[in-house]
């Protein structure tokens, strides 16, 4: 029997059988990852020669002309290429601890579809030390070398749950204690405002339409990021980046 979070997120993954990274960073990042499964690199005598490549996996020396067609035009493949699995699934309840005194966000996207954006995102929670992201599973982007790149590693140390209801998820969330912040341009108080002495919760609808109103009626409140009226909005990483500084200087400063 397939195990299925309180959110309905089911396991194991279907869809892409395999995921292809290129570039060093990405690359490295997911060799010192032990979750992560190698099937085939690819590489430049050059670039191989300088990572530590695991055992029992398949490794093709190639020409960069050769690497340049296994990855999207322009891509910087920086002479190497793999084809990995993708990361196991990861569920809520893992994260989910109501007596903790743990005050590190968790940051939730309400369909935030643009790859660049995700990789961002995870990029910015791993740097300010979030717990993990939650994305739905439909309405977010697979597991991909674009994520990856973005990301810069961080798709291989922070923790990517994926839900299929949202509000469910949401409900999970204040059930454990957790303060949910929903950013929105509209909301009378700042973000530095519904910070304090709590579990946030940061909640961040996608560039444009934003939240949904079915996702803000899941929130405790509603808050801006404090920005110029000369700007309308930010985009989604930036402020995704923005909310999690907050945090945690919240979080230093009680």
């Amino acid at each position: 029997m397939r195990r299925t979070d309180k959110s309905g997120r089911s396991g194991p993954k279907s869809g892409n059988k395999y995921v292809r990274l290129w570039g060093r960073h990405p690359i490295i990042a997911a060799l010192n990852n032990p979750e992560r499964t190698f099937r085939h690199i690819w590489g430049t005598r050059e670039a191989l020669a300088t990572v530590d490549l695991p055992p029992r996996v398949t490794v093709t020396s190639a020409g960069t002309s050769d690497l340049a067609g296994m990855v999207p035009h322009g891509a910087p493949h920086q002479g190497l290429v793999a084809e990995v699995d993708p990361l196991p699934d990861r569920f809520l309840d893992e994260f989910l601890t109501p007596e903790s005194d743990d005050r590190r966000p968790i940051l939730v996207l309400d369909q935030v579809t643009d790859p660049q954006n995700i990789g961002a995102i995870l990029r910015s929670a791993a740097a300010f030390d979030a717990v993990a992201i939650v994305t739905q599973d439909r309405h977010s982007p697979p597991e991909s070398g674009t994520i990856a790149r973005a990301a810069s590693g961080a798709l291989e140390i922070m923790p990517w749950v994926r839900v299929v209801n949202l509000a469910r998820a949401l409900d999970e969330l204040a059930n454990a204690g957790y303060w949910r912040i929903g950013l929105a341009g509209e909301a009378s108080d700042t973000l530095g405002q519904a910070l304090g002495k709590i579990r946030p919760a940061l909640v961040l609808g996608a560039e444009g339409p934003g939240m949904r109103q079915n996702t803000g009626m899941h929130c405790d409140q509603l808050a801006r990021l404090p920005i110029s009226p000369l700007m309308e909005s930010l985009n989604v990483s930036n402020a995704a980046a923005i909310a999690l500084y907050a945090a945690a200087e919240a979080r230093a400063k009680s």
